[in-house]
C-alpha cells in the first residue's frame, strides 16, 4: 500500500493484480518495455501472465485463448494486452472482438492528439477522443446467404447499448475537462437503428447542460474530421463508424503506432495498442508508445492517477527531446534513432520532468468514471400490425410476383408493397429499377381486423401450397402506437 495527497484528500493505493498477455510479433518487446516504465514510475501493480494468440490458435484452439486464461482475466478484472497474430483462414475468430463481447466491454476509448512539430501531421492543434460503441451494430456478425444473389448482415442497435455508450461519453467529457460531445450517425437513411442512437444522444445530452452537444451525419462528419479535426472534442458513435474513424483520426494525428485504446465494461476492462503485431518487423525496433498509452489509461482507470500523469508527461518529454524510434525518426529533425528498449530507458530518465513545448497533462482530479448500471424502462405496448415475407423468386418482374402473391392473401389481410434491395417496385414501380432475386413482400390488415400470429401462419401455408419460396419473415410492430419498421424507399 502507498498513499498520495490529491487536494485535501488522502488517497490510499493498494497493489493491484492485473492480467497481461505479451502477444505475438513485436508484442513481447513492447510489453517488456511498457512494464519496465510502469515499474520505474512506481505503479502499484502485480502481473499475472497468460498465453493468447498465434500459438494458442495453432494448437487447435480456434478462439486463441484457453478457459483457464478466461478465468484469470475475469478474476483480475484488468487486462493489459499486447498485439496478437490471428492466423489467416481456418475459421479463426478475432480475439479482440470475442473479448469485448464476452466481458461486456461496451466502450472503446481512443484519444488522438497531435504532437506537432515533433511528429509530422497536417493538423497541429488536433486533440480529440473517439468513444466507440463496442458490442453491437453490424459487428454482431449475424450474416446469412438468403438467395443465389443476396446475402444479409443484421445491424443490431439496442437502447441499453446506446444509453451506456452515450452516457459514458458525457461522463468522460465531464471528468476530463472536455467542452463538447459530438454524435455521428447515418439516421437520415437508417431511421430505426441510427435513429435510436441519435434519439438517445439527444435525451442524455439534455442531462449535461454544462457541455455543448451536436450531431453530424457521419459522411460529412468524417470529411470534417479529416479536414478540420480541431473543431471536435469528444466524438461518440456506433461500432462500425467508430472503428473506421478512430483509425483515421489516429493516422491524421501523426501515426496509428502512437495510439492506445481502452475497452471499458461494468466489471472488466482491457487496455491495448491499436496497431497489429507486425511479425516481420526487425527485433528491437518497434515503438512501444501505443501500448504505453494504453497502460496510462489503465492506471487512470484503477485510480493510480499520479503515476499515469508522471508517465504520460515523461513520454511527451521524450518525444519533444527528439528521441524517436524508426517509425518517427526524421533525419535532421529528430535527435536520435533508438530501438524499443532504449526508448523505454529514455522515458524512464524523464520521469518527474514535464514537457516544455508540448502541453503537459494534469490528472489532478480523480478521473475514475463510475456509471450506474442500466435500468430498463417500463415495457411499451407492442402491437402486431403486419408481416414482411422475404421471397426468393428468379422471375425478376415485380408485377408478376405480385400476381402470384395475391393468390395467398387472406380476407382482410392483403399485399400492400413489394421492395427489392429496399426500393419500392410494386405498386407503381419503375421498369428502370434493377432487381435481384430477393423480395420483401409486405402484408397488412386492410379493413381494421387485428393482425395475429395465426394470420402469418396461414400466409406461410398458402405460400407453400403455391410454391412461393419464403426464406424469412419479419413481424411488423407498433410500439406505443408508433411504427417500429421502415417504409420502402420511394413509398
Amino acid at each position: 500500500m502507498r498513499f498520495y495527497i490529491c487536494g485535501t484528500n488522502l488517497i490510499f493505493i493498494l497493489m493491484r493484480k492485473i492480467t497481461i498477455a505479451k502477444g505475438d510479433g513485436i508484442g513481447p518487446e513492447i510489453m517488456d518495455a511498457t512494464l519496465k516504465i510502469l515499474k520505474a514510475a512506481g505503479a502499484q501493480i502485480e502481473t499475472e501472465e497468460i498465453q493468447v494468440g498465434e500459438q494458442v490458435y495453432l494448437s487447435g484452439n480456434t478462439a486463441g485463448i484457453s478457459k483457464e486464461s478466461w478465468d484469470i482475466i475475469r478474476r483480475n478484472k484488468i487486462f493489459l494486452k499486447a498485439p496478437i497474430t490471428t492466423p489467416q483462414g481456418g475459421g479463426y475468430k478475432s480475439l479482440n472482438v470475442t473479448t469485448r463481447k464476452f466481458l461486456g466491454l461496451y466502450a472503446n476509448i481512443r484519444p488522438c492528439m497531435s504532437l506537432h512539430p515533433f511528429v509530422t501531421t497536417k493538423h497541429p492543434v488536433m486533440d480529440i477522443v473517439i468513444i466507440r460503441e463496442n458490442e453491437e451494430d453490424l459487428y454482431a456478425g449475424i450474416e446469412h446467404q438468403q438467395t443465389d444473389e443476396v446475402t444479409q448482415c443484421l445491424k443490431l442497435i439496442s437502447r441499453p447499448g446506446c444509453e451506456k455508450i452515450v452516457r459514458y461519453a458525457f461522463e468522460y467529457a465531464k471528468q476530463y475537462g472536455r467542452k463538447k460531445v459530438t454524435c455521428f450517425t447515418k439516421d437520415n437513411i437508417m431511421k430505426q437503428t441510427d435513429g435510436l442512437f441519435h434519439k438517445v444522444f439527444d435525451e442524455i445530452a439534455a442531462e449535461y447542460p454544462e457541455l455543448e452537444n451536436e450531431h453530424w451525419i457521419v459522411d460529412i462528419g468524417a470529411a470534417k474530421l479529416a479536414d478540420t479535426p480541431e473543431i471536435f472534442d469528444v466524438i461518440v458513435m456506433p461500432n462500425l463508424y467508430g472503428d473506421i474513424l478512430s483509425d483515421v483520426a489516429a493516422q491524421i494525428a501523426g501515426s496509428v503506432g502512437l495510439a492506445g485504446s481502452a475497452n471499458i465494461g461494468e466489471e472488466c476492462a482491457m487496455f491495448e495498442a491499436i496497431h497489429g503485431s507486425a511479425p516481420r518487423m526487425s527485433r528491437d525496433s518497434a515503438n512501444p508508445s501505443g501500448l504505453l498509452e494504453g497502460a496510462v489509461m489503465m492506471l487512470n482507470h484503477i485510480g493510480q492517477i499520479d503515476v499515469a500523469e508522471k508517465i504520460h508527461n515523461a513520454w511527451l518529454k521524450t518525444i519533444e527531446s527528439g528521441i524517436h524510434t524508426k517509425d518517427l525518426f526524421i533525419e535532421g529533425k529528430s535527435m536520435k534513432n533508438v530501438g524499443t528498449a532504449e526508448f523505454a530507458e529514455a522515458v524512464i530518465s524523464n520521469l518527474g520532468r514535464l514537457p516544455e513545448k508540448l502541453k503537459a497533462v494534469n490528472y489532478e482530479k480523480n478521473t475514475i468514471i463510475n456509471l450506474p448500471k442500466y435500468k430498463r424502462a417500463a415495457p411499451m405496448i407492442k402491437t402486431l400490425v403486419g408481416v414482411d415475407l422475404f421471397v426468393d423468386d428468379k422471375g425478376l418482374i415485380a408485377d408478376d410476383l405480385a400476381e402470384r402473391l395475391k393468390k395467398i392473401e387472406i380476407n382482410g389481410f392483403e399485399l400492400t408493397m413489394i421492395t427489392n434491395r429496399g426500393i419500392k417496385v410494386w405498386p407503381e414501380g419503375f421498369q428502370e429499377t434493377f432487381c435481384t432475386d430477393h423480395w420483401r413482400c409486405r402484408f397488412k390488415s386492410t379493413n381494421g381486423t387485428p393482425f395475429t400470429s395465426q394470420v402469418i401462419l396461414e400466409l406461410m401455408a398458402n405460400a407453400l401450397s403455391h410454391n412461393i419460396d419464403v426464406i424469412k419473415t419479419e413481424n411488423l410492430y407498433q410500439f406505443n402506437g408508433k411504427d417500429g419498421y421502415s417504409l420502402g424507399q420511394g413509398q
